[in-house]
């Protein structure tokens, strides 16, 4: 059989939903320049939950930030899709973090006056964007919100109030949703509670989700660890464990 011949019955996979190519960032201070970024490579596929992980100052946050268009790489190539976001104008990265990016970060953002349900609805009416009825009824069901729709945020637990968050940063089927210390001002039950929902959007909604986290708990929810140190992608776990994560950042911090 010739080498060059393709199998027509083998399974091709799915091309990347994002894909960073030696993603640089230097932070000139005057006296030094510092590397938050160093020649980063890495792919994030639909469906799958990764988490970011590393000592503090390792590059987790700035990674985010610059796979999400919410900073501007030194140099590099950042893809969403067929798009290159490094290089776009402000006005295209708005509109392509609008339209193709979920956020979901430590603090719940939302609005006080507005209930549960408005809050989930209020990026698509800003958006002028028609709700797709049958996806909403399953994210509500995906995270359990079906009770509280009707509810203020000020009468929701923070657990709740996350998986609010949840639910509007999943309502517009993003490409991507970015999450960052999610769990980071919950005690470990809401934790639990958000994170074995992002799980399942994930599984069930086939939803690509990129989560920085300092927890190795957290991180023993993903799919996929990758590790970060000096800026630098060093390390990667399949089908992590919290007792696994944890080894390798202690190898991590002590190397």
């Amino acid at each position: 059989m010739n080498a060059s011949a393709v199998d027509p019955h083998s399974p091709v996979a799915p091309p990347p939903v994002v894909v960073a190519r030696d993603l640089t960032k230097v932070y000139d201070t005057g006296e030094t320049r510092v590397h938050a970024l160093d020649g980063v490579d890495v792919e994030f596929h639909r469906g799958a939950f990764t988490a970011i992980m590393g000592p503090s100052g390792s590059g987790k946050s700035t990674l985010m930030h610059c796979l999400a268009g919410l900073d501007v790489p030194t140099s590099g190539s950042v893809h969403l899709g067929r798009t290159q976001i490094t290089g776009l104008r402000d006005a295209e990265l708005t509109l392509l973090r609008r339209d193709r990016i979920g956020f979901i970060f430590q603090s719940f953002n939302l609005l006080p006056m507005l209930t549960a349900e408005q809050n989930i609805l209020l990026p698509s009416q800003i958006a002028k964007r028609r709700v797709d009825k049958e996806r909403f009824d399953r994210i509500i069901d995906v995270v359990g919100l079906r009770e509280r729709l009707r509810h203020l945020p000020a009468k929701l637990s923070g657990g709740q109030q996350q998986r609010v968050a949840v639910a509007r940063a999943l309502l517009n089927a993003p490409e991507v949703v970015y999450a960052d210390e999610p769990t980071g001002n919950l005690d470990s039950r809401s934790g639990t509670e958000v994170l074995e929902f992002l799980r399942s959007s994930a599984k069930e909604l086939h939803q690509t989700i990129v989560m920085v986290t300092h927890d190795p708990v957290a991180a023993s929810y993903a799919d996929r660890v990758v590790f970060l140190r000096d800026g630098r992608l060093v390390d990667e776990v399949t089908e992590p464990t919290a007792e696994l994560v944890s080894q390798r950042l202690l190898k991590l911090e002590e190397a």
